[in-house]
């Protein structure tokens, strides 16, 4: 499958408290087949009663971590999407509770390129795919200061070795 026709026609359930979010999301995702929510119930309500290729969830005002465990059993590929849950210990939570990738909300404007690098990575047999991270690394450290990935060392080199990104996979990315 080509990758600009990867998106196309995928299920998507989108879920933020703030509907402003999730206009903007069905804009830039026009290609796929978008749902969305902007409550833990409902979200909750369509993901134990649909089928969907991914997730983008919001983190604060909708249970995004109850979300993602439901998201996880039933192996939908989840994206955390957030803005006042941006810091370490959310990008570590949602790391291990499954997600796919952490993406600040200021970074809507690329939602495409980080849907597009999951279902790529899936096609590849990759379940843990770091181009997210290899791509908004730069921007983490700027965000949370000098050293932020020293608090949680263990959960850093073991990410680094899990989540590898191949040097050509790196050229892609710059």
């Amino acid at each position: 499958m080509a990758d600009n026709d990867i998106l196309k026609g995928k299920k998507i359930l989108a879920v933020d408290d703030e509907p402003d979010v999730l206009d903007t999301l069905k804009d830039m995702l026009d290609e796929c087949e978008m749902e969305t929510a902007t409550t833990y119930e409902l979200a909750r309500e369509l993901l134990e009663s649909k089928v969907y290729d991914a997730v983008i969830l919001d983190i604060m005002g909708v249970r995004g971590f109850d979300l993602l465990k439901i998201a996880m059993k039933k192996k939908i590929p989840a994206l955390m999407l957030t803005a006042h849950g941006l810091n370490p210990e959310n990008l570590i939570d949602s790391v291990k509770l499954g997600a796919k990738s952490y993406i600040p909300k200021d970074k809507i404007s690329d939602i495409d390129i980080y849907l597009k690098e999951i279902f790529l990575a899936r096609e590849k047999g990759i379940e843990k795919s770091g181009n997210w991270f290899a791509r908004l690394g730069s921007y983490f450290d700027d965000r949370f200061g000098y050293g932020w990935k020293n608090k949680d060392k263990k959960f850093w080199t073991e990410f680094d070795e899990t989540y590898k990104v191949s040097k050509d996979e790196l050229q892609e990315l710059m």
